[in-house]
């Protein structure tokens, strides 16, 4: 992420969404974005402008959810930096294309202030790029940028094989288009690509001929406005963004307040809308006194080891040292035991190096079975800090202790149920809307289960380990990906096998939905 620093001293900004994608923005594009007072955005980019933007947002629509005006828009920008405040104008799409810029920014000139343009990556070169092909290629060398709402398209002039058409707000309308080229004379076999949601995570492309296409969209039953492509270098695609494990599919993701970072972005790498529900809250010890003797001992070296289970167990500690301005020093000296990937990631961020780490299962059991016996000699000290959560360590407490060790087992954290997600989010969750569901530990399932009700049958589960599925299976749940190791990153990695399966799968039998909740939509339509 670019540093922020002050927008042009205008105050005034221009900024072309383009796809709409905040990784396409342009460095200056997200910059002016960050910092301006007021962002005036359209509709179509909102959420792009909620995602970046820190300033207040207004959207260009008028009382009644039309698109303002010429005239108000450039009221809006004017009377806002007529207050004082820097403002950023977000345009949807491609604005230089289609002259809405020209128009606006010369609207923002007569009224006599200066601005500046932050171009965005361009929709027209993004999307076939994303698509996997050129504009031009060894035969086609012309690119034309065409507008099938205009009354006066003449097919006619456009049947030059050597010539790509890309024409706007014609997904679906290119029926008529390929019906209208084909009777004016251009190839029936002519490549044809109809790309939806181009450039996003959410992208859906069609590939055919001007002949074939009537019988693909049918079978394909897309909908919505995107970009029809025609041309020969439509069909010289190497395919990448949609050959993504798992491209499109929407993942739950039910976790605790801010335990797993990265899963997320692990997630949108492969392709998948990861989709957050907090299951439950991390807070405070509701009798702190405990947790502050501790932090008390580790600095005056009452403990010879500091063993951490859990990402949440990490931030208590390192949240205490900043609330009394102690750091990583105050562990120097004392021996550090993690569970798991993401904690041993934590302390490292910290500052931290863990001393034993198990090996294989990242596991209370495991590390038992790799912890040293006490040994007088060797180990000056015999006591151990567990900072836990308000849940039982017995198991881990009893091994140790029959090792030889004292441990100090303190509540760091406690959870509580969060708050039932948001109704559409419950009936998505149990009617099938999303294609996966991705449980980190028992606590998410038992949670989501009480919060939120059980996942459709439909929906794929994937659980980080042999705890978490067992407690799925207990609440009804079938389990479809177990990682070999249970770590967050293996979790992803299973899931998109199991992802690349599915999509072979539906191949080999002809199928073209083969995400889990499109097959359900496609189910339910053949029950009516």
């Amino acid at each position: 992420m670019p540093s922020t620093q002050p927008i042009a001293t205008s105050g005034v900004a221009f900024v072309v969404a383009g796809p709409g994608e905040s990784d396409l923005l342009t460095v200056r594009a997200l910059r002016v974005l960050q910092t301006a007072d007021v962002i005036i955005t359209d509709s179509e980019v909102v959420a792009l402008a909620q995602e970046v933007a820190q300033g207040e947002i207004l959207i260009a629509l008028d009382n009644v959810g039309a698109p303002l005006s010429l005239a108000a828009r450039t009221k809006a920008v004017v009377d806002t930096r007529k207050s004082g405040k820097s403002v950023v104008r977000l345009l949807s799409g491609d604005p230089v294309i289609d002259g809405r810029l020209a128009m606006e920014t010369a609207a923002i000139a007569k009224a006599g202030y200066t601005f500046e343009v932050a171009a965005g990556v361009s929709a027209i070169t993004a999307i076939p790029a994303h698509v996997g092909f050129s504009l031009t290629s060894g035969r086609t060398r012309e690119v034309r940028i065409i507008d099938a709402d205009s009354p006066t398209v003449d097919w006619t002039t456009h049947t030059d094989p050597t010539v790509t058409l890309v024409v706007h707000n014609a997904a679906d309308r290119a029926n008529e288009v390929s019906k209208a080229l084909v009777k004016a004379g251009r190839d029936p076999q002519t490549p044809v690509a109809i790309v939806r949601d181009g450039a996003t995570i959410e992208q859906r492309s069609l590939h055919s001929t001007l002949e074939a296409l009537p019988a693909a969209m049918k079978l394909a039953k897309h909908s919505g406005a995107g970009l029809v492509i025609i041309g020969e270098s439509a069909a010289e695609r190497t395919p990448w963004f949609e050959s993504r494990a798992l491209h499109g599919w929407k993942v739950l993701v039910p976790r605790t307040k801010d335990s797993t970072e990265n899963l997320q972005e692990m997630l949108h790498t492969l392709g998948a809308v990861p989709f957050e529900v907090p299951t439950m809250s991390v807070e405070p010890p509701r009798t702190p006194q405990q947790m502050e003797r501790a932090i008390h001992g580790l600095v005056s070296g009452r403990f010879e080891w500091v063993i951490f289970t859990s990402v949440n167990a990490v931030r208590a500690i390192r949240e205490r040292f900043d609330e009394i301005g102690l750091d990583a020093r105050s562990l120097s000296g004392i021996r550090i035991a993690a569970i798991g990937e993401d904690t041993v990631a934590a302390l490292v961020a910290m500052g931290v190096r863990p001393d034993l780490v198990p090996d294989g299962d990242q596991t209370t059991a495991a590390l038992l079975e790799e912890w040293p016996e006490f040994d007088l000699i060797t180990d000056p000290i015999n006591r151990i800090f567990l900072p836990r959560a308000d849940l039982a360590t017995e198991t881990l407490v009893a091994g140790l202790t029959a090792l030889g060790w004292e441990v100090e087992d303190v509540t760091a954290y406690r959870t509580v149920r969060a708050a039932p997600p948001h109704v559409s989010t419950r009936e998505a969750i149990k009617s099938g809307g999303f294609d996966a569901v991705v449980f980190t530990s028992s606590s998410t399932v038992r949670n989501l289960v009480g919060i939120a009700g059980k996942p459709h049958a439909a929906s794929v589960i994937a659980c980080i380990g042999p705890a978490t599925a067992k407690t799925a299976q207990e609440h009804g749940l079938r389990v479809d990906v177990l990682p070999e190791e249970p770590t967050m990153t293996a979790l992803v990695k299973a899931l998109a096998a199991h992802g690349v399966a599915l999509r072979d799968e539906a191949a080999q039998a002809g199928a073209v939905a083969w995400r889990p909740s499109r097959k359900r939509s496609a189910s339910r339509r053949r029950a009516t």
